[in-house]
């Protein structure tokens, strides 16, 4: 029987929020058995470039990543945030490793080739400096959680060509949910501001209790779902499909797994 594992993926918004973030952490190692934090962290980057002078530029919600902004995120990511979240899990007696997808070679991502995007008129757009994920190191991570220790990965990975690339924080959770399956009994919880996924935006009573490829495909064509939830939902389903036991999303005051969007395979 394979030991049970969490992995909780903590969205930017709930990390710039001191408060959310001191309960989150409390609630997080609190959670038995052994833990991997994903975390974001896109507007206090944005906020420091801003105070260097450099431009943020964003398409259909992804950021464009170029040298300046590869530069900012790299600290921010894996040097700010990451380690503050790190030093705060020590504090809490958790013993927590911060790493990108670099360290330990854990992450490894192809720089994305430049895409068309849009609806009503296509444009050809570079984003850069990204990554999209070829493959999760299960087995390295697999001995850093074994020996004890609680992986803090920030949204970074690496090309194996020394180049850094600024990488979905959801992918980089749902691709390590989907490596560590094969290891250990995975939950995986997405955990941001809201309490599930609404079918009313303004109403946070609203959360649908469940979501399998079908409702998915119904809730995107009918609007009920839009924006920067398709990609957390369809990363979520990619997940379930490959083994990964329970995916929720969730507000970060409840990442117990009791609350918020089951996400399942079809029923």
């Amino acid at each position: 029987m394979k030991q049970k594992l969490t992995i909780v993926k903590v969205g930017g918004a709930v990390v710039e929020d001191d408060a959310q973030l001191t309960q989150l952490l409390v609630d997080f190692t609190a959670i038995p058995g052994p833990k991997v934090l994903v975390h974001g962290g896109g507007r206090r980057a944005t906020a420091i470039a801003a105070q260097l002078g450099i431009e943020t530029q964003m398409v259909e919600g992804r950021r464009i990543t170029d040298e300046d902004m590869l530069r900012v995120v790299t600290m921010v990511y894996g040097g700010l945030v990451n380690k503050t979240v790190v030093a705060r899990l020590q504090a809490l007696g958790a013993n927590a490793i911060g790493l990108t997808g670099a360290d330990a070679g854990i992450i490894l991502s192809d720089r994305r080739p430049p895409v068309m995007v849009g609806e009503a008129s296509k444009r050809c757009i570079d984003f850069g400096f990204v990554g999209d994920v070829r493959r999760v190191d299960a087995t390295m991570l697999s001995r850093l959680i074994d020996s004890g220790m609680m992986p803090v990965i920030a949204p970074l990975t690496h090309d194996g060509q020394g180049h850094i690339l600024n990488t979905n924080a959801d992918t980089m959770a749902s691709e390590t949910a989907k490596a560590l399956a094969t290891l250990y009994d995975v939950t995986l919880i997405f955990a941001f501001e809201k309490s599930g996924v609404l079918r009313d935006a303004d109403d946070d009573t609203s959360v649908i209790p469940v979501i399998d490829h079908q409702a998915f495909e119904t809730y995107r064509a009918d609007g009920t779902i839009s924006g920067g939830m398709l990609p957390k939902i369809e990363n979520a389903l990619k997940a379930v499909d490959a083994g990964v036991t329970r995916v929720v999303i969730t507000s970060a005051t409840a990442i117990d797994g009791q609350h918020g969007t089951m996400i399942t395979i079809d029923r």
